[in-house]
């Protein structure tokens, strides 16, 4: 399974540049797939549902089926935290998972920069950006740059990189 970054600052274009890419690889007939990782708890079964009910009743696990999709929520205890490796172990019969967040791992990243960033560039402390997706000049002349709207040449360069070719 082959994994790659979006790293970035808040609102710097993250969720953009996945969507984009996501679009264009799987034209391309590439499996891929997302792990985001979130700051704060959230629900994705609102508050009046059934599943909602089952894990506000103690359900540890709780699988929503439909004819086109299916959900596990998973209720983890107050002390513990799900593991990245063990989340990726979760994915199945993905060619490239996209991962957004858990910048401070060590994997293969894009790093998105936008003239308005929030905070400093990262690449000059992070050896594992393989490239820069930005609207403005980049100045590292030793990785890669991209125009944040190149979403064709930085898909192909993903292609290349991780031998995605069909």
């Amino acid at each position: 399974m082959n994994i790659l970054g979006i790293a970035g600052w808040k609102n710097s274009g993250k969720t953009t540049l996945i969507s984009s890419l996501i679009t264009e690889l799987t034209s391309r007939s590439i499996r891929v797939s997302t792990l985001k990782h979130a700051h704060h708890d959230f629900d994705i079964d609102q508050p009046g549902t059934d599943s909602y009910k089952h894990r506000k009743a103690g359900a540890k696990e709780v699988l929503i089926v439909s004819s086109r999709r299916w959900a596990l929520i998973h209720q983890e205890s107050e002390n513990s935290r799900p593991d990245f490796t063990t989340m990726l172990g979760k994915l199945e019969d993905a060619e490239l998972v996209l991962v957004e967040g858990f910048k401070s791992l060590s994997f293969p990243k894009l790093e998105i920069r936008r003239e308005d960033s929030s905070g400093p560039d990262l690449a000059p402390d992070d050896k594992d950006i393989i490239a820069i997706v930005s609207d403005r000049p980049v100045p590292e002349q030793n990785l890669p740059a991209f125009d944040l709207d190149d979403i064709n040449g930085i898909a192909e360069f993903v292609v290349n990189t991780f031998d995605l070719h069909s």
